[in-house]
Parts: C-alpha cells; sequence; structure tokens
C-alpha cells in the first residue's frame, strides 16, 4: 500500500457549450456558488468558469470549458461516468420536488445501500445527487435552495474506465484510496477526506467515450501543499505513470497524467485558492485574469458572451 494518500476529489472539469445556459444550471438551479471567473489560459477565448461552495473550497469545485461550437461528447470509458454530489440527509425529496420544478428529469437508482437521483445537465453532462452525513453543510444559499438543503460538495464520483482492473490498482497502490466493497458492476474505494470521497469504478471494462461537450476531460485529486504536491509528482513517476512538469493554474498547481484506463488525472493542491485575486465576499463577479494576460483584457473581454448569475423565474413566483 502506498505511503501517500488523497483526500479525494479536488475539483472535475468538463466541456459544455453555453456559458449562460451552464451558469443557470449549476448556479441557478443546482444552488452552487460561481466562484470564478477566467478564461482556459490554453485557449483565452474560452471561459473557465469555476462552481463550488461559498469558497469553492476542494472537494467542491466543479469547472468548466463553455464552447459554442464544441462537437457532442458521447459519455464512455476513459472518462468520468457521473459526478456525484452529496446533499445532507433527508433533503432528496427536496430535490426531486426542485429537479421536477424546473423540467429536469431524473430516475432513482440504488447503489451500496445509498438511493441516488441521476440527471443530466442541458448538455448530457451525468450528475447524481445523493444523502451523505459526512461533510460539512455548506454555508451559501441561493434562489430557492437553502443551507439546510444545499450541496456540500461532491459525494465522489463514478469512473468509466477500459481497464478497471488497472484503474482499481492504481486507487489503491497509487493514490491510497481503500477498497471497501464491489456490488454489481461496480467496485467501491474511499479516501479518508469526508467529502469527495467515495469513488465507484465499472468491474467490466467499457468502449471508449468520445470527448466534447456533455463529459468531463479531467478528474483532479487532492494534494494538501506544494511540498506534498512535488512528492506526488515523483511517486506517480515512480510507479510508472508519465506526470507533467508541475503547471501552475493560479489558484492550485497542477500536475497531470492518463491512467490505464484511459482517465485523464490530475492532482492539484489546496491553496492557494480563489481568494487570492478576489475578495471572499465578491468572488466570481468579475473576470479575472492571469498576470500575462492582463494588456490582452480588452480584447479576451469583448470575445467572451457575457454572463449574468440570477435567480430563476421558477424560482422568483
Amino acid at each position: 500500500m502506498t505511503n501517500q494518500q488523497t483526500a479525494g476529489i479536488h475539483h472535475v472539469t468538463a466541456f459544455v457549450r453555453n456559458a449562460q445556459q451552464t451558469v443557470d444550471f449549476y448556479a441557478g438551479i443546482l444552488g452552487l456558488r460561481l466562484v470564478k471567473k477566467t478564461i482556459n489560459f490554453d485557449a483565452p477565448e474560452v471561459y473557465h468558469l469555476y462552481f463550488g461552495n461559498e469558497s469553492g473550497g476542494p472537494g467542491t469545485i466543479i469547472t468548466f470549458f463553455p464552447s459554442e461550437h464544441s462537437r457532442k461528447g458521447r459519455v464512455g470509458g476513459g472518462q468520468v461516468g457521473f459526478t456525484t454530489y452529496a446533499v445532507p440527509v433527508g433533503s432528496l425529496s427536496f430535490w426531486s420536488d426542485r429537479l421536477t420544478g424546473f423540467g429536469v428529469p431524473f430516475e432513482r437508482t440504488e447503489r451500496f445501500g445509498e438511493t441516488y437521483l441521476r440527471f443530466e445537465d442541458r448538455d448530457g453532462l451525468k450528475i447524481e445527487i445523493v444523502e451523505r452525513a459526512e461533510g460539512a453543510k455548506s454555508t451559501w444559499a441561493f434562489g430557492g435552495v437553502s443551507v439546510d438543503n444545499a450541496i456540500k460538495g461532491f459525494g465522489g464520483a463514478v469512473l468509466f474506465s477500459t481497464a478497471p482492473d488497472k484503474t482499481a490498482e492504481l486507487l489503491e497502490q497509487v493514490m491510497g484510496l481503500e477498497k471497501i466493497g464491489q456490488e454489481g458492476a461496480y467496485a467501491r474505494f474511499k479516501s479518508y477526506g469526508d467529502i469527495g470521497n467515495i469513488i465507484d469504478v465499472n468491474v467490466t471494462p467499457m468502449d471508449y467515450g468520445a470527448g466534447g461537450a456533455g463529459t468531463v476531460h479531467h478528474i483532479a485529486w487532492r494534494a494538501k501543499d506544494d511540498a506534498e504536491h512535488a512528492l506526488w509528482r515523483n511517486h506517480v513517476e515512480a510507479n510508472g505513470y508519465r506526470p507533467t512538469p508541475i503547471v501552475d493554474r493560479q489558484y492550485f498547481n497542477a500536475i497531470y497524467f492518463r491512467e490505464e484506463g484511459g482517465i485523464l488525472f490530475e492532482i492539484a493542491t489546496d491553496p492557494p485558492g480563489f481568494a487570492r485575486d478576489e475578495a471572499p465576499e465578491a468572488l466570481g463577479e468579475k473576470i479575472m485574469l492571469p498576470e500575462w494576460f492582463e494588456e490582452h483584457r480588452a480584447q479576451i473581454e469583448q470575445n467572451l458572451q457575457p454572463i449574468q448569475v440570477k435567480v430563476l423565474e421558477e424560482d422568483r413566483q
């Protein structure tokens, strides 16, 4: 067993088509906070939007690259199949009523003794909600979502692997998760954190999916700080994977590598977080650019569709 252990998921990053539609779904319907408006550093004509709890804490953050001309993806092997959100115990009926009220079709499923509401966002990204006692309650209320029912952060994720034995071995031997069960189509792994900590992996190999709108680009795991992050990079490399150099993503440092089941993994540092360039009470209000893009701000902003976080009509009635 590895001496390195991640607390769980840091963030999940996905492709979508429309920026305002994404804001309306994740802030308006799901009640998450838009904690950062920035750009894809590799493609500055594209937003990079971050949604999470009030502070955008690790384990709560889903991020998006919205591109109107993106092809439609196909969810399958080599991807995160479902992004799982945890809500307080007793709030699943609130969420079923809310999804119904917003015309979001969902189905109830059972897995490892838990009930899940499974649904898709407007681009087909697969999401599920589950009640969990673990994890602190969110302090962010928006629209019709009170703190009593608000999403705490990630419950975890369902990984769709083309080589599940290899993915399972990586989770246990490299990432430090513990296998805690197997039932039907899935094996379950758990990290020591209290959110973003339950990972289910298919036990039968899946055919590859295709990237595009409605699919996850990568899943990121937590490193406590820069010192541990450097150890993670050495650890991953020593186990036969090929991590990138450490990349400065402004709000965390990152390394990336692809595991043998085809899924792109990132390891990201918990600090410095999203308040490094905005006051905590003003997160997500302004387009934030790294210093090397500031001289191009006018041109960059002109190329981005204006977006607004707003209470949706259904919550104003």
